[in-house]
């Protein structure tokens, strides 16, 4: 073998190779078996122990396309209006009258978000520096500005969305930018919508803000309520109300009930009456032990939100305080879910800019899911600092606008680590760990387009695309080896070397497996066999000639050369021209020929003469070649 030791090396590099990319298919298959035998507590353990490793392998193995595994399609839409809308200050009836002019005609438009801007204002004779940047500046220095940090929300919101895709673990996503302000997003194996609305569409707006006193939220909701009954105010929606609350009008004000002494029970009204005489607190039923909670059914939300947002209501909340929903009801009545409304201030005390690390586990104190959050040394500063002042308040935890929990403080915080609590399971904490981890996106985004991808040839036809591979490959190989005996079995071998090479390409390249990607591995497994039988019966033209073995050999492979390298060029060149300019299922398709045509230029013309040379060094006077 001394004259193949320099082929032997090769393709000894070649499988090690070919074997270390392939270890973490492997693995990840290893690591998925043993997390589907796991749940609750141990499986978040075993995720957090091996969390590198289990996002090495998962990056590193053989993905699997939509067609084969499902998915979710998603098309986002960063909107550039609201965050433009967001960045002005000094805000008029005027500045969201032309916003509202940008935002209509954006709807139809291909045109750059910016430069309707800048019409819209040249239109109305506004200058932009009235609303933007400096009196100094121009309409043209201030588009671009703004332009600027359009391109750059989309960017920056595409590289978060990444970012929370690939710490959710999808198999592999597909995340591309199209047209000015859109980005495409394909998730195979994902099959939770909710779970994927909320990965990409949060946009992490953590804030820390102080709950105001218990009198004041009870005042204020008390004040709402005598100026609605005064106003003569009546609920003109048709849907029905909330019976629950509306039959129990005194229980829902048991904490007013002191403030309101002296007037006539409201125990004994009708639900008509009690709905006149307390427009809101019907629909609000605050806590009875007078904590500064009031509970609003789900069925009351759209009344209670369009109450609080009219503007002679808004004239009676105090102009530092507003109202927020928990993110979760605070119980269930007669099949109703209720609401946690709160007041807290404005003014976030602090934000989640200052957090550097979150991590979802379980409470071992109460056996509840949590999200525990460390924060930079500017910010544990700032915390520590916030909560010693008030002690014995409560701070809510606020994200996109929703109260997680609003616990108590009990003593000064030092170290700058929290919690956040009020998730249902250990999945949603992962799940806000993620987006807490992964940043805030720049500007909110909007969901155009969500499609549940089923394999679209169905489970039955991907079983079959499957068995096709497979009853391809044995068909082969018992063909080879019946017709040509010996020298087919070698063929045989070079065979099974070729997928695991196509395999390991595809490991190798991030390459991702589909249904067109199997017909070119079938498609190249044809051309495999189509170079053996080309070397096979050159060599059975050398034997009748009487020549030695190794001649035999010689001869055979060099006639067969010219015709091999001929096909397979072709065959490569037609696989390139179908990868680039051909798309999904083409290139998918494109992509495995081009890997089994390289992959069988090795097999069939080093491995196979290694194995043929092999067996003349040990003796073997004639090979059968059928």
């Amino acid at each position: 073998m001394k004259k193949n030791r320099g082929k032997l090396l090769i393709i000894l590099a070649t499988f090690l190779l070919a074997g270390y990319f392939l270890y973490p298919t492997f693995r990840s298959y290893q690591i998925d078996q043993k997390l589907a035998k796991l749940s609750g507590a141990d499986s978040l353990t075993y995720l957090q122990d091996n969390e590198k490793t289990i996002k090495d392998v998962r990056s590193k193995r053989i993905k699997l396309g939509l067609d084969l595994q499902g998915g979710m399609r998603v098309v986002l839409e960063v909107n550039i209006v609201k965050m433009l809308e967001e960045l002005g200050k000094n805000k008029d009836d005027q500045f969201f009258a032309i916003m509202a002019q940008v935002q209509q005609e954006a709807q139809t438009s291909d045109e750059k978000i910016v430069k309707i801007f800048q019409r819209k204002f040249d239109e109305h004779g506004v200058r932009m520096s009235k609303y933007y940047g400096s009196l100094r500046e121009t309409n043209d220095e201030i588009v671009k500005k703004l332009g600027d940090e359009s391109d750059k929300a989309v960017d920056r919101a595409m590289e978060i969305v990444r970012n929370r895709v690939d710490q959710y673990g999808v198999s592999e996503p597909s995340i591309q930018k199209q047209g000015g302000r859109r980005i495409i997003v394909e998730l195979p194996g994902v099959s939770k919508e909710s779970e994927v609305r909320q990965l990409l569409q949060g946009t992490a707006l953590l804030e820390f803000k102080l709950m105001k006193d218990a009198d004041i939220i009870y005042k204020t909701m008390q004040a709402i309520d005598t100026y609605l009954a005064n106003a003569g105010f009546v609920d003109s929606s048709k849907s029905a109300r909330d019976t629950t609350t509306a039959k129990k009008p005194a229980n829902a004000m048991a904490a007013l009930q002191k403030s309101d002494s002296g007037k006539t029970s409201t125990a004994d009204m009708t639900p008509e009456q009690a709905a006149k005489a307390h427009p809101f607190l019907t629909l609000v039923r605050p806590n009875q032990q007078g904590t500064g909670d009031a509970y609003v059914s789900e069925n009351d939300r759209s009344r209670v939100d369009r109450i609080l947002a009219r503007p002679d209501v808004q004239r009676l909340i105090p102009s530092d305080m507003a109202f927020y929903y928990k993110s979760k009801p605070d119980f269930i009545s007669d099949g109703v879910k209720y609401f946690g409304l709160l007041g807290l201030k404005k003014t976030p005390e602090l934000t989640g800019s200052v957090v550097v690390d979150a991590r979802a586990t379980i409470d071992p104190n109460f056996n509840q899911p949590i999200v525990t959050m460390e924060m930079n040394n500017e910010g544990a500063r700032d915390w520590a600092r916030i909560t010693g002042a008030n002690v014995n308040k409560r701070m809510a935890i606020v994200l996109d606008n929703s109260i997680f929990s609003a616990p108590n403080i009990r003593s000064k915080i030092t170290g700058g680590r929290s919690q956040i609590e009020g998730m249902e399971n250990i999945e949603e904490a992962r799940l806000l760990e993620i987006i807490l981890k992964a940043g805030a996106l720049p500007a909110p985004v909007d969901i155009m387009e969500q499609r549940s991808v089923g394999p679209s040839l169905g489970e039955d036809s991907i079983k079959a695309g499957t068995y096709s591979f497979l009853y391809a490959l044995l068909l082969t190989v018992v063909f080879m080896a019946v017709y040509y005996r010996t020298s087919g079995l070698v063929a045989d071998i070079g065979l099974l070397v070729n997928v695991t090479f196509i395999f390991a390409f595809l490991a190798a390249f991030h390459g991702t497996l589909t249904l067109p990607g199997i017909a070119g591995i079938v498609l190249s497994m044809g051309m495999a066999v189509d170079t053996n039988v080309l070397i096979s019966e050159r060599i059975r033209e050398e034997l009748a000639t009487h020549k030695t073995l190794n001649a035999t050999l010689d001869n055979g492979y060099s006639k067969a050369f010219s015709a091999i390298i001929d096909t397979h060029i072709t065959t490569f060149a037609s696989g390139v021209v179908l990868f680039q300019f051909g798309s999904g299922p083409v290139q998918g398709f494109a992509l495995t020929l081009m890997m089994g045509v390289a992959a069988n230029l090795f097999t069939g013309i080093v491995v196979s003469r290694v194995i043929f040379d092999f067996m003349t060094e040990r003796g073997a006077k004639t090979i059968n070649f059928g």
